[in-house]
């Protein structure tokens, strides 16, 4: 069985969705952040940076929310949650979850550790104001790269989805605009996916109950 370590409301709710969409059974294993969980010994064995998801197959190991979205989607094939290695629709794949990761995704990290993840003292709020510019840079890119299609990539779901509504839901939270309805459509359509709703349940209750 696959386990995946997480924390609610964090980048694993990424591997969690996929796990949900393809149907998989796994154990979730929550890391409590704030208590410092992702600093003891037993998880840095897993995962030196500290952080999630991990994902553990066996005596598999993989972090990084991308690549375990990957990895389940290719684990899994008839869920077609990826694109079949080798195709233009793969090379698309690859390019949105690349631009979710580095583009879109940056200025957000970048908000947030220099609003509480870094130390108080390494924090340099004037850069925030140019990060909330370079997302509406990145927004616009992807809101003319998803025009009116439904899905990011070909005529159906996949993983870069899953990393890039996630990615714009973490921007509503900061309250950051969209600035293009049919982004603000994308983000409300696959947010309300079954999949999505029961991950984010099952984060919220296995966090709850054991962290």
């Amino acid at each position: 069985m696959l386990t995946i370590y997480g924390c609610a409301n964090t980048r694993s709710s990424r591997a969690v969705w996929a796990l949900e969409e393809v149907g998989a059974e796994y154990e979730y294993v929550p890391v409590n952040l704030m208590a410092g969980a992702g600093r003891q010994p037993d998880y840095l064995a897993l995962n030196p940076g500290g952080k999630v998801p991990t994902l553990v197959d066996g005596e598999f190991i993989l972090t990084e929310s991308a690549a375990i979205c990957t990895y389940i989607g290719d684990l899994f094939p008839s869920a077609r949650l990826t694109p079949p290695v080798g195709t233009q629709d793969r090379a698309h794949y690859d390019q949105w979850c690349y631009f979710a990761l580095s583009e879109l995704e940056q200025p957000l990290w970048t908000i947030a550790k220099h609003t509480f993840a870094l130390p108080e003292r390494l924090r340099v709020p004037a850069v925030i104001e140019t990060a909330r510019w370079e997302f509406g840079i990145a927004a616009k890119v992807l809101a003319a790269g998803l025009g009116q299609r439904e899905f990011i990539v070909g005529d159906r779901f996949t993983a870069a989805d899953i990393l890039l509504a996630h990615t714009l839901a973490w921007a509503q939270v900061v309250k950051l605009p969209l600035g293009h309805e049919n982004l603000t459509a994308y983000a409300a359509r696959l947010l309300a996916r079954p999949a999505f709703v029961r991950a984010r349940a099952r984060e919220r209750a296995e966090s709850g109950a054991k962290s």
